[in-house]
């Protein structure tokens, strides 16, 4: 069983720390865009898996006293991405509707014809990404918006598994006997408590 006080507290937790990773993203996206010859924006970006880890971190150390499960961190994770990518959606959703004019199709065509030579080293059609690009301009902004929503959702329930895995500890607990036992703080916080209630009531 769940327990609901501890997942209204990860979402809560989650919530925050989303904004934390909006505002990552939205510095690396103001990075590509205003200056797409900087290596800036891609570092910003590919630093996302490390920033949540630490943001897994600071949750488990500060709300969980050190200890949380793999379930917990994979919730606690694909919730920060989740919150994350809809705020980022709505920025996106603005700046391509007021502020794009098609500039950032402009960078990805650049882009393109500069990777050019490696696409076809590796063996990739670059008519079928000539195609998808165009397929992208035709989009409106909440399409445009949306699609990349779903991509950074996709992305980040990825990532989640192993920040999950990396990010859980378990605490070793002695009781009055010398007695050891573990404490994941989550899949045993409904049993610890269910157990305090029923000695309550003898």
């Amino acid at each position: 069983m769940i327990n609901v006080t501890a997942l209204i507290q990860l979402k809560a937790f989650a919530r925050q720390d989303g904004f934390l990773l909006f505002l990552l993203w939205m510095a690396s996206f103001a990075v590509i865009v205003n200056n797409p010859a900087s290596f800036w924006g891609s570092l910003l970006a590919m630093a996302t898996p490390f920033y949540v880890g630490y943001l897994l971190a600071r949750f488990r150390n500060y709300a969980l006293d050190g200890g949380i499960s793999f379930r917990r961190g994979l919730a606690f994770s694909l919730y920060t991405f989740f919150y994350a990518s809809l705020l980022f959606a709505v920025a996106q959703f603005v700046y391509f509707r007021y502020l794009d004019h098609g500039a950032f199709l402009a960078i990805l065509t650049a882009s393109m014809k500069t990777l050019e030579p490696f696409y076809r080293a590796q063996g990739i059609s670059v008519s079928e990404l000539q195609q998808s690009l165009a397929m992208i301009g035709q989009l409106t902004p909440i399409e445009t918006a949306f699609v990349f929503m779903m991509q950074n959702i996709l992305i980040g329930a990825v990532l989640s598994f192993p920040i999950a895995w990396i990010g859980k500890r378990t605490i070793i607990v002695k009781n009055l006997h010398g007695d050891q036992f573990t404490n994941n703080n989550f899949d045993n916080n409904d049993i610890n408590h269910d157990a305090e209630n029923n000695r309550n009531n003898l």
